[in-house]
């Protein structure tokens, strides 16, 4: 049976366009597209590769950060970027670019965790593994 959803795209309308794309391309590595530039207005499409929606309720995404962060820090939404590099480099790559730390490198149950806050404060959790298949 085919899936009815082929692909999720989160679209996030930030008033520091070049920056944001500079810092999620540039420096998360996130690759391009489609990129356009309009009379009525800029954007890219910046390609993550594989995307899931994770829902949770309240009490566990304050467990979330209570074990990722130390105490309940995040709102509503959250990206979490499985990184192939050790999260430890790319959290350090993440830092140079312009994050800003929100919780070291550590050892959650479900994989290697940090947690940094992007130039938009778009909070961001680097994982390692996944338990979804390749």
């Amino acid at each position: 049976m085919e899936k009815a959803i082929k692909e999720l795209r989160l679209i996030l309308t930030v008033d520091n366009l070049d920056e944001l794309i500079s810092f999620y391309r540039d420096t998360v590595g996130l690759e391009t597209s489609k990129e356009w530039h309009e009379e009525a207005g800029n954007g890219i499409i910046l390609d993550a590769g594989r995307a899931s929606l994770e829902l949770v309720d309240a009490k566990h995404a304050a467990r979330i950060d209570q074990i990722e962060v130390g105490g309940q820090v995040s709102g509503p939404v959250r990206l979490a970027l499985r990184v192939s590099e050790p999260v430890a480099k790319a959290t350090d790559k993440l830092l140079a670019g312009g994050a800003i730390s929100v919780a070291p490198p550590t050892t959650a149950p479900w994989s290697e965790v940090s947690r940094v806050k992007a130039p938009d404060g778009m909070q961001i959790t680097l994982f390692a593994t996944s338990t979804l298949t390749d």
